[in-house]
C-alpha cells in the first residue's frame, strides 16, 4: 500500500528534483499538487503523474481536506513555510519541509511544536546529508577514523543575473544566498561536527548588500565555533560563480570535496589525496525515502524539526552580528 504524498509549490526544485524523485520512492506515490496558479497546478500534476482523482488545487484548505492525502512536501517561498506546515499538521498530514524551515525562530518553534502535538512526522529537507560521499565521510569522522577535527569550511555561490528572484526581497523571504545555499552549508557543518566536537558556541557573520542595495545578503561569510576548539566557516554569494567546495581538516586526514554541494550527488572527494569511492545517488530520493520510511515506522527522521530550528536560530545570529537585520522579528504565523 502506497502513502499518498502531495507537493505544495511548483517552482524549480519541485519540478526538477522533488516530483521526479517521487517516481523512485518505495511505498509512496505523488498524489496531488497545490499552486497559487490553478493552471500551473494542473500542468504540474499531469506532467508528473499525480494520481489523485482530483490532483490539482489552488486552495490550501481544499488540498488538505482530501482524506486520502497522507503527507505533504512543502517547497514554497520561505516565509510561507510555517503557515502551510502548521495547517498541514493540524489536518493530520505528515510534513517534509524545504529549508530554511521558517524565517523567524518563533515560527520554527511553532512548526515543531504543532507537528509534535498533532503526532505527525516532521522532516527538514537538507539533501546534502544524502550525498553518498558525504555520508561516508561523516561515518568515518564520527567513528574516529579521521582523527580529531580541527577546521572545516565550505563555499557555495552562484551569479544571479539580476535581483528579480523572490529571495532578494522581503515579502517572501529573509535571506538570499544564506537561504538558497547557506542554510545547507550550516547543516552540513553541524551534521559533521556536532557529534564529535559539540554544539555551536559562537556564530558571527559578515554580510555585503552593496551592489543591488536590497534588504538581503548578496555575499555572506559565517564563522562558527564548535565546542571550545573547532573552528569552521562558510561563504555564500550571488555575485560570482565558483566551483563548490567543502574541506575538512583533521589530525589524521584532509578531506576535500569538490563539486559535491549541489543537487546531483556527484563531484569528487579525496582523503589525504586518495580518491574516495562513492555511488552517485540522487540525494532527493534519499531524503524523501527516509521521510516515507519514518511514516511507516521503519526509520527515524534523519533531520528533525529541532535541527531545522537550530539552523534558523544560527542564521539569525549570523545576520544580527553583521548589523543587517532589517526585518521584524515578529512571527508570521
Amino acid at each position: 500500500m502506497s502513502i499518498n504524498v502531495g507537493i505544495i509549490g511548483t517552482g524549480r526544485i519541485a519540478h526538477m528534483q522533488l516530483a521526479p524523485a517521487m517516481q523512485h520512492i518505495r511505498g509512496a506515490r505523488l498524489w496531488s499538487v497545490l499552486s497559487r496558479d490553478s493552471q500551473r497546478a494542473v500542468n504540474f500534476a499531469n506532467q508528473h503523474g499525480a494520481m489523485a482523482p482530483v490532483n490539482a488545487y489552488d486552495s490550501l484548505s481544499a488540498f488538505l481536506a482530501d482524506p486520502s492525502l497522507e503527507a505533504v512536501i512543502i517547497a514554497t517561498p520561505d516565509a510561507l513555510h510555517a503557515r502551510q506546515a502548521i495547517a498541514a499538521a493540524r489536518a493530520g498530514k505528515h510534513v517534509l519541509l524545504e529549508k530554511p524551515m521558517a524565517t523567524t525562530l518563533a515560527d520554527a518553534i511553532a512548526v515543531t511544536d504543532t507537528c509534535r502535538e498533532e503526532r505527525v512526522k516532521l522532516g527538514i529537507a537538507y539533501h546534502l546529508r544524502w550525498h553518498d560521499g558525504h555520508r561516508k565521510v561523516a561515518d568515518m569522522l564520527h567513528q574516529g577514523l579521521l582523527g580529531k577535527p580541527r577546521y572545516a569550511r565550505a563555499i557555495w555561490t552562484w551569479q544571479a543575473e539580476d535581483n528579480s528572484n523572490w529571495r532578494a526581497h522581503g515579502e517572501l523571504g529573509r535571506w538570499w544566498g544564506l537561504a538558497g545555499v547557506g542554510t545547507h552549508c550550516m547543516d552540513l557543518l553541524r551534521w559533521m561536527l556536532v557529534p564529535v566536537s559539540g554544539e555551536v558556541t559562537q556564530c558571527t557573520g559578515t554580510v555585503d548588500m552593496s551592489h543591488y542595495g536590497g534588504p538581503h545578503d548578496e555575499t555572506a561569510s559565517v564563522s562558527l565555533q564548535f565546542g571550545n576548539a573547532v573552528v569552521a566557516d562558510f561563504t555564500t554569494s550571488v555575485m560570482f560563480s565558483t566551483p563548490s567546495r567543502f574541506e575538512l581538516y583533521c589530525d589524521e586526514a584532509t578531506v576535500i570535496c569538490e563539486g559535491t554541494l549541489g543537487p546531483t550527488g556527484g563531484g569528487s572527494i579525496t582523503i589525504n589525496n586518495a580518491p574516495l569511492d562513492f555511488d552517485m545517488l540522487n540525494p532527493y530520493v534519499g531524503e524523501i525515502q527516509n521521510f516515507v520510511d519514518a511514516i511507516e515506522g521503519v526509520a527515524r527522521i534523519a533531520v528533525p524539526g529541532s535541527e531545522g530550528q537550530r539552523n534558523v536560530e544560527l542564521l539569525l545570529q549570523a545576520a544580527k552580528s553583521s548589523g543587517h537585520m532589517a526585518e521584524s522579528e515578529e512571527p508570521v504565523t
